[in-house]
C-alpha cells in the first residue's frame, strides 16, 4: 500500500468510529486509579536484573506479568530461556520470558508488543527523594524505579487491550506480547528464544512495536534508531590481600593506580575515543540526516539546565544530537573493590575492577569492538611495566538498530500522532540501547516501530525516575492507554490492500 492510501484509511477510521473514541476516553479516565495501583504493585517488586541477589524477585515479577495476562483471557506461556553463567563461574536460571496472544483472526494484521519489566539498580541513599520501590505521587508525577522504564509502558499496552475487552469492542488487530526480564543487562537468552520461535510464535506477526523509549521534548515523537552497547570489566589484580597504605605504600605497585591509568587512556578530555578502529567504523553523517536533526524541536539551554551542567560538549543542536544518537561514546561507570563509603579508609585494594561501556552505532560490530578494546588496554597496560595482572571481559555486546522512516509503518505512526496531538511528530533516535530491536529485525525480518510513551524528563536510569499521570505537550497529551488505542486503529490499516480511488 502506498502512503497516500494509508493516510486515507487513517482519515476514514476515526470518522467511522468516533463513538468508540469517546467511550474509550471515558473508560480510561474512569479507571486511572486502577492503572496507578497496578503500577504501584509492579514497582514494589525489586526486579533488578543486575543484582543476582534479586533474582528471586525477578522470577516473581515474570509470574505476576503472566498471571495478569492470563486473567485477561490471553493465551500465555512462560518460556524457559536457560541459564546464565556469571564471571565468577556461578550458574543462575534466567527469568522466563512471557509470551501472550489476544486474537487469532487471520483476516486481521497481527502486531507484537515487546517490553521488559526488569529495572536498573536503585537505593534511597543514591539520592532519591522517595523510596524507589514505593510508587509515590507528587503533583501528578508517579516516582519509582521502573515507572517509566519500562513497567508503565508495558502496563499501558496491556490496559489498552483490556479496555477493548471491557467495552466489548473487537480488537482491530491481533495482539501478541513478548515481555522479558533481562533487558537492562543485555537481554540474555532472548536472542536464542526468538530464533527458536521464528517459525512458530512470530510466523504470523506483521509488525513489532516497542515502547521502551521517550520523547525528546514536549513535542510527540517516533523513534527510528537506537545505539547498541558494549559493556566491559577491566580487572587489575595485585597483592594477595588488601594492604595498609602506611605500611606498604611506596613499596608495591598499586592496582588502583594501574586501573586509573588505563581508564584514562580510553577517551580524551574533548570526548575523542582513543581506541584505534572505533571511530573509523562509524557510518558518515548524511545531508538528509543533518537536515532532519536541524528540524527537530530541541532546546540546548533547557537540556543543559535539566542535566544540571554548566557546559555541554557541543554548542549547537545538530552536533549535540548527532553525538547523543549516532556516534559512539565511552562512559566510565564505576570501580568495584574501591573504597566508597563515607569517611576514610587508608587501604590499598588488592583487586579493583573498572566498569565502562562503549555505545555502538552503525556500522560497528560488538565482536570487533571487543577485540579492539581488549588489545588496546593490554597494550597500554604493557607500557606501564606493572607486575599486576589485567583481565578484560565484555559482559554485554548489543548491536545498534536503525529503521526506515519511509516505511508505511512509520507513515501510520505519523498519521496517528497527528490525529491525537494535531501536530507532526519529531523523528528521533535514542542514545540508549534496546538490545532486542536489532535481533527482531535480523531474525524475524519483521518491520519495527518504536512508539515512545515516557516523557522527556522522566529520569530513566537516574534518581527520581517517574511517569506522569498526564504528560503535557503544547496540545495536551492524553492518557497512554487512549493514545495506544489510536495506534492500534491506525496499524489495523497499515499495509492493507484497499484502492486509493
Amino acid at each position: 500500500m502506498n502512503p497516500q492510501t494509508l493516510l486515507l484509511i487513517l482519515l476514514l477510521l476515526p470518522a467511522a468510529r468516533a463513538f468508540q473514541f469517546t467511550r474509550m476516553a471515558q473508560y480510561v479516565d474512569s479507571h486511572q486509579e486502577e492503572y496507578v495501583e497496578a503500577l504501584r504493585d509492579w514497582v514494589a517488586i525489586e526486579s533488578d536484573s543486575s543484582n543476582v541477589l534479586k533474582r528471586p524477585d525477578l522470577h516473581h515479577m515474570m509470574e505476576v506479568v503472566a498471571q495478569k495476562l492470563r486473567l485477561m483471557g490471553g493465551t500465555v506461556e512462560l518460556v524457559d530461556i536457560g541459564e546464565q553463567e556469571l564471571p565468577n563461574g556461578q550458574i543462575l536460571a534466567l527469568p522466563k520470558v512471557v509470551t501472550a496472544q489476544f486474537g487469532n483472526d487471520t483476516s486481521k494484521h497481527t502486531v507484537c508488543v515487546y517490553g521488559h519489566v526488569d529495572v536498573q539498580p536503585a537505593k534511597l541513599e543514591d539520592g532519591w527523594n522517595t523510596d524507589p520501590y514505593n510508587l509515590t505521587e507528587i503533583n501528578g508525577h508517579l516516582y519509582g524505579r521502573g515507572a517509566s522504564d519500562n513497567k508503565a509502558p508495558v502496563l499501558a499496552w496491556i490496559h489498552a487491550v483490556g479496555a477493548y475487552q471491557a467495552l466489548h469492542m473487537d480488537l482491530p488487530v491481533n495482539v501478541k506480547f513478548v515481555i522479558e526480564g533481562m533487558e537492562e543487562t543485555g537481554s540474555n537468552g532472548l536472542d536464542a528464544m526468538i530464533l527458536a520461535q521464528r517459525n512458530t510464535f512470530f510466523s504470523d506477526v506483521d509488525y513489532i512495536i516497542i515502547s521502551d523509549c521517550g520523547w525528546l521534548s514536549r513535542r510527540p515523537a517516533l523513534t527510528y534508531g537506537t545505539r547498541g552497547n558494549c559493556y566491559f570489566f577491566a580487572e587489575v589484580k595485585g597483592p594477595k590481600q588488601d594492604l595498609h597504605s602506611g605500611v606498604y605504600g611506596g613499596s608495591v605497585i598499586e592496582p588502583m593506580t594501574d586501573l586509573i591509568g588505563i581508564l584514562d587512556s580510553l577517551i580524551s578530555p574533548s570526548g575523542k575515543i582513543q581506541i584505534p578502529g572505533i571511530r573509523e567504523a562509524v557510518a558518515p553523517l548524511t545531508d538528509e540526516e543533518w537536515k532532519m536533526y536541524q528540524d527537530i524541536e530541541f532546546d540546548l539551554e533547557n537540556y543543559k539546565n535539566k542535566t544540571g551542567v554548566s557546559q555541554l560538549m557541543y554548542d549547537n543542536k545538530v552536533d549535540l544530537l548527532a553525538h547523543m544518537w549516532r556516534y559512539p561514546t565511552v562512559s566510565i561507570h564505576g570501580i568495584e573493590g574501591a573504597f566508597s563509603d563515607p569517611g576514610t579508609k587508608t587501604v590499598i585494594p588488592a583487586k579493583v575492577t573498572g566498569k565502562f561501556s562503549i555505545r555502538q552505532v552503525p556500522n560497528m560490530d560488538p565482536a570487533v569492538v571487543k577485540t579492539q578494546v581488549t588489545d588496546y588496554l593490554h597494550s597500554v597496560f604493557g607500557k606501564r611495566k606493572s607486575p599486576n595482572k589485567l583481565k578484560v571481559s565484555m559482559v554485554i555486546g548489543a548491536k545498534p538498530w536503525l529503521a526506515n522512516t519511509q516505511h508505511p509503518l512509520y507513515e501510520a505512526g505519523k498519521a496517528a500522532v497527528n490525529k491525537v496531538f494535531n501536530v507532526d511528530p519529531d523523528l528521533i533516535r535514542e542514545g540508549g540501547t534496546i538490545p532486542i530491536a536489532r535481533t527482531f529485525q535480523d531474525v524475524t525480518g519483521k518491520s519495527i516501530i518504536m512508539i515512545p510513551i515516557g516523557g522527556f524528563d522522566d529520569g530513566l536510569h537516574s534518581q527520581n525516575e517517574k511517569m506522569s499521570r498526564l504528560d503535557i505537550c503544547s496540545s495536551g497529551r492524553p492518557r497512554a492507554e487512549f493514545w495506544l488505542f489510536m495506534c492500534l486503529l491506525s496499524l489495523s490499516g497499515c499495509g492493507g490492500h484497499l484502492e486509493s480511488g
